[in-house]
């Protein structure tokens, strides 16, 4: 579904992605893992285009979008919830999940797409009328979610979704991973809880300094001698 072919990107005369290859099956959850500044979040800018100093192939359902508008790889429907939120804090809840539905392709079904966030973010809907900037951590995140499912997204890519939030939100965070996964939403997950994302995975890989170390079954990684003392102090 999303093929990422010799990626290379570069911040000025600093190279971040050194040949980066990736890909993403439909109905699968893709993780990929590192520590800070190894180009996790890099890579994610760079399938939706938000950073263009990159070379390299970027293939979505067969066909090339490294070209495109960050608008147009969102027509396509591959959706970015970004690291941060990055929610409106001066708009409601409401009002910042249906921005989600902007684009054309979404905009027809935003009263449908609205009820499906609130059916699976019953929260969301509690708090539709209050300021998104008056939500806490985990229910900010959330609204960041139902924001990005707004855009009715054939693959929902994550960057940090865990990020500030506490142990059990985490959890809570990625059983809405799962449960959006299990309901025809392809997913990659950008991550540095490397415990439960890998869990979480059908597949993974190991980013470090801008390149793939490894990559394989989410399980088989979380048993791996180098992940685990790389990564989780065992």
């Amino acid at each position: 579904m999303l093929k990422l072919s010799n990626v290379n990107s570069f911040y000025g005369e600093v190279q971040v992605l050194r040949d980066v290859n990736l890909e993403v099956n439909q109905g699968e959850i893709v993780t990929v893992i590192g520590a800070n500044a190894a180009g996790k979040s890099t890579m994610i800018s760079c399938i939706s285009k938000t950073v263009k100093s990159f070379t390299g192939e970027i293939e979505f359902e067969g066909s090339r979008i490294d070209s495109l508008r960050p608008d147009q790889v969102v027509e396509r429907g591959l959706i970015q919830v970004p690291e941060g939120r990055l929610l409106f804090p001066k708009l409601t809840v409401r009002e910042n999940l249906e921005l989600g539905a902007f684009s054309k392709r979404s905009r027809s079904s935003r009263k449908q797409r609205l009820e499906y966030v609130y059916s699976i973010l019953p929260k969301m809907k509690e708090r539709a009328n209050q300021m998104a900037g008056s939500l806490s951590g985990g229910e900010a995140q959330m609204c960041a979610i139902g924001r990005g499912l707004m855009a009715d997204p054939k693959l929902l890519m994550f960057d940090e979704p865990s990020l500030g939030l506490a142990p059990i939100i985490v959890l809570e965070i990625m059983d809405l991973i799962k449960s959006i996964r299990n309901e025809g939403t392809t997913v990659l997950l950008i991550e540095q809880n490397v415990r439960q994302s890998l869990k979480l995975a059908d597949r993974a890989y190991v980013i470090e300094n801008g390149r793939i170390l490894m990559e394989g079954n989410g399980k088989e990684l979380l048993g791996s001698n180098e992940v685990k003392k790389a990564y989780l102090g065992i």
